[in-house]
């Protein structure tokens, strides 16, 4: 296996999903409970990534963050280097392909909490963010590991997004999944092997995690009936 490409991988997710719970928690927290006429787009775009081809969010990305447009003219002066080709690059592609996979989950979390102890806290003369952080956020731990859990593993198998922004160098930009695919290019059917089963290890030990505390969690409220 391709050791600089499993921990480029590896960082990669890790980072992504850092950043996608700091900008997917006050964004789920707000579709939870607005009432906003402009609801609707917010949902629709933030989902927008899960049913459109990876390849195109990587096309305007590349042309978005690349020199022929003033914002990445902008972003090239202030950074001193471009945003496609870059680790930075693969980041910002990755913080948008996997965002429903952290709002969704959060969102629908909030949006089960018992609204009598949102009132309760209200008053109690909570505000907005402080009713979030004292008893939404609380009471919806479960949401927000299956928002880590499940942004992490979809970023560790991306392919498009990140070969269309980063391309491929190798120790920058080059993850397993394209590692693997230059394996089977290249006809290393056995090192495509192991780098295949890895991912799918990784795939499947996340949402086993995730059944199973699932289950545990309905076995609890069984008991408790």
């Amino acid at each position: 296996m391709d050791t600089v490409a499993l921990l480029l991988t590896l960082r990669l997710a890790l980072v992504t999903t850092a950043i996608l719970l700091v900008l997917a928690v006050p964004l789920a927290y707000w579709l939870a409970f607005t009432r906003c006429r402009w609801k609707t787009l917010v949902q629709a775009v933030c989902s927008l990534p899960i049913v459109l081809p990876p390849t195109v969010l990587g096309f305007y990305l590349l042309v978005g963050l690349g020199p022929g447009t003033a914002f990445g003219r902008a972003l090239t002066h202030l950074l001193g280097h471009p945003l496609a080709f870059s680790f930075a690059g693969l980041v910002v592609g990755s913080v948008l392909y996997s965002l429903p996979f952290a709002v969704q989950p959060l969102t629908s979390g909030f949006a089960a909490v018992d609204r009598s102890m949102l009132d309760a806290a209200t008053t109690l003369g909570s505000g907005r963010w402080d009713r979030m952080a004292r008893v939404v956020l609380p009471l919806s731990r479960g949401s927000l590991l299956t928002a880590g859990v499940l942004s992490f593993a979809h970023t560790v198998g991306e392919f498009g997004v990140v070969l269309m922004i980063g391309g491929n160098l190798p120790g920058a930009t080059r993850t397993l999944s394209i590692a693997l695919y230059d394996q089977v290019q290249d006809f290393q059917y056995a090192q495509a092997n192991r780098t295949a089963l890895f991912l799918l290890a990784i795939c499947l030990l996340a949402l086993m995690f995730l059944y199973s505390r699932g289950s545990r969690s309905d076995a609890r409220s069984s008991d408790l009936v």
